[in-house]
């Protein structure tokens, strides 16, 4: 599939045709702004096949963001007992 990108002034301009284009499935669009990608535009049916990968990718890039903040100061961490102690509390962790 070929992909669009644009600037996100020209994808303001354009943004029906851009719309019809992700929705018909003949272009994947790339939004960038200052020259970085920012956004990618595509059909909401292929949103919907890559939902649970996508979700599974920003848990990745949170715990990731976690983990370097860890390494960087330990004293940010929680201890586990206490993770433990409030999950049970709150009804999300079996004993």
């Amino acid at each position: 599939m070929p992909v669009t990108v644009v600037g996100s002034r020209e994808a303001r301009a354009r943004w029906r045709l851009l719309l019809d284009a992700a929705y018909s499935g003949t272009a994947d669009i790339i939004i960038e702004r200052s020259g970085r990608p920012v956004a990618a535009l595509i059909s909401y049916e292929d949103y919907e096949a890559i939902l649970e990968e996508l979700d599974d990718l920003r848990a990745a890039r949170r715990a990731q963001q976690v983990y370097e903040e860890w390494k960087r100061d330990p004293s940010s961490g929680t201890p586990w007992e206490e993770v433990k102690a409030q999950l049970l509390a709150e009804g999300l962790l079996d004993e």
